[in-house]
C-alpha cells in the first residue's frame, strides 16, 4: 500500500529521537500514544491495560509517576511492556529521577508545575547521561503565571514562549533528545499553537487537543485539531485526550493515520453508504453487524456495506470487497466485480466467510472462483429494482425536452 499521503503537504522535517525502540521525527511514520488510568502502583492491572493499547494501535504508552509505589511499579513494567513507557511527571523532580532509576523510556514534564530552572536542568543531565528522550508537555490550563500575564492569556504565543524557555534551560546541558508539545482545549488555539512552534523549532512535535472530553463530542474535537495539522506536514506524533476508556484514543489515532494514508492499514476499515430512499435494507443495521462480525477477524482489509445495487459496486469498487443490498438478495462483490448473490439474511455471513477467504487465498484466487452466473443474476436485479423505483423519477426527459424547446425560441 502507498503511504507516501501525496494529496497531503509534504511532511515537515524535524529532528529524530528514539523513545525505546519507537523512532519519533524525521521520517519516521507517525506514531500513536495513549495513557493509562490505572495506579501505577497496580502492576499488573497497568500492564493489562498496556498491552489493550498496543493492541489497537498504541506505539508509545505513558504512565503516572506521582509517587515513590508508581516508580516503583514502573521498574516492574517498563521490562514486561510490549512498547516503550513514558513517564508523566508533574510537580515533583524527585518523581523524574525516581523514574529514570526505573529506566522508564522517556519524560514527559510539565514546565507549567515543574518551575526551578536547576531542578529542571538536573533532570535533563540525568536523562542525557541515560539517553532517556524527554517531551516538554506545555499545556493552556497550567502556564507560568508570568507567561500568562504577558500575553494576556493562554495565547498560541504563550505556550510557544513555555517550551522555548524550557528548551533553553535544557540546551544550557547540552541535552537535545527532546520532542515537544504545546496543547489546549481550543481546537483553534492548539492548531495556531502548533503552527507556530513548527516554525520556531526543529524539534519533533507531540499533537494533542487536551481535555477533549467525552465521546463523541472529545473525538470530533480531538479530530478537528489533529488533522487539520497532519494535512498541513505538521506532526510526529499524536494523542487524543478522551474522557473515555483509553483504547479507544488509541483506536482513534490508528484509524486517522490510517484514513489519511500516513500508516499502512492493520485492521478492517468499513465504509457503508449513509442510505437513502433506495435503500432495501436497513443499512445502518447491517454495517452495525458488519463491523462487530468483521473486527474480531482483526484484518487489513477494506470493507463496504452499500444499501443500492444500482450504484454499490461501482460506488465502492475501491474496497477489497462489499456487499450490496437489492431485493431481499445481497450482491457480494469484490473489488467491484460481483462474484456471488446471497440472500438478504445471508449477507454479513457471506462478507465474514469471503473476508477469510481472500486473507487465506488473495484477491486474484477469490475473483478466479467467482460464481459463473453472478453478474447476470447482478444484473437482472438491478434491472428489476430500476423499475420498480423508476429510473426517470424526476421525468428528466421531460423537463429535457422543455429546456431545449425554450432554448430554440
Amino acid at each position: 500500500m502507498d503511504v507516501s499521503a501525496n494529496s497531503l503537504t509534504a511532511r515537515r522535517l524535524t529532528r529524530q529521537i528514539a523513545v525505546g525502540s519507537v523512532k519519533v521525527g524525521g521520517d519516521a511514520p507517525i506514531s500513536v500514544q495513549s495513557m493509562t488510568t490505572t495506579k501505577t502502583a497496580d502492576v499488573e492491572g497497568t500492564l493489562e491495560q498496556i498491552y489493550a493499547l498496543a493492541a489497537n494501535g498504541a506505539d508509545i504508552v505513558r504512565c503516572t509517576c506521582n509517587e515513590q509505589a508508581a516508580a516503583e511499579g514502573l521498574a516492574q513494567i517498563v521490562p514486561r511492556s510490549p512498547v516503550p513507557i513514558v513517564a508523566d511527571i508533574h510537580f515533583h523532580v524527585e518523581m523524574a529521577l525516581a523514574a529514570l532509576e526505573a529506566g522508564v523510556n522517556g519524560l514527559r514534564l510539565n514546565p507549567g508545575n515543574l518551575r526551578k530552572p536547576e531542578e529542571i536542568k538536573l533532570v535533563a543531565s540525568e536523562a542525557k547521561d541515560r539517553g532517556v528522550p524527554i517531551r516538554i508537555g506545555v499545556n493552556a490550563g497550567s502556564l507560568h503565571p508570568d507567561i500568562y500575564e504577558k500575553f494576556g492569556g493562554a495565547t498560541p504565543e504563550a505556550l510557544v514562549e513555555s517550551a522555548r524557555i524550557e528548551l533553553a534551560y535544557f540546551e544550557e546541558v547540552d541535552f537535545h533528545d527532546v520532542k515537544i508539545s504545546v496543547k489546549a482545549s481550543s481546537v483553534a488555539t492548539m492548531i495556531g499553537a502548533y503552527r507556530l512552534a513548527s516554525a520556531t523549532f526543529d524539534h519533533p512535535l507531540h499533537l494533542g487537543v487536551t481535555e477533549a472530553g467525552p465521546l463523541p463530542g472529545g473525538l470530533l474535537k480531538g479530530t478537528a485539531g489533529i488533522a487539520t495539522l497532519l494535512a498541513e506536514g505538521i506532526g510526529d506524533t499524536l494523542r487524543y485526550s478522551l474522557t473515555a476508556d483509553p483504547v479507544e484514543e488509541a483506536r482513534a489515532g490508528r484509524q486517522l493515520l490510517e484514513s489519511l494514508g500516513l500508516r499502512e492499514r492493520k485492521g478492517l476499515d468499513l465504509i457503508a453508504c449513509p442510505s437513502c430512499g433506495r435503500a432495501e435494507v436497513d443499512v445502518i443495521k447491517i454495517a452495525n453487524e458488519a463491523q462487530a462480525a468483521l473486527s474480531e477477524l482483526n484484518l487489513p482489509i477494506q470493507v463496504a456495506v452499500m444499501g443500492c445495487v444500482v450504484n454499490g459496486p461501482g460506488e465502492a469498487r475501491h474496497a477489497d470487497l462489499g456487499i450490496a443490498a437489492g431485493k431481499k438478495r445481497g450482491h457480494l462483490f469484490i473489488q467491484g466485480q460481483i462474484v456471488r448473490v446471497v440472500p438478504e439474511d445471508e449477507m454479513v455471513a457471506a462478507l465474514v466467510d469471503e473476508a477469510k477467504k481472500i486473507a487465506a487465498e488473495g484477491v486474484e484466487a477469490r475473483l478466479r472462483a467467482k460464481d459463473a452466473g453472478a453478474e447476470a443474476e447482478a444484473a437482472a436485479d438491478r434491472a428489476l429494482l430500476l423499475d420498480d423505483k423508476g429510473l426517470d423519477a424526476n421525468h428528466a426527459s421531460e423537463r429535457i425536452e422543455r429546456i431545449r424547446h425554450r432554448a430554440e425560441h
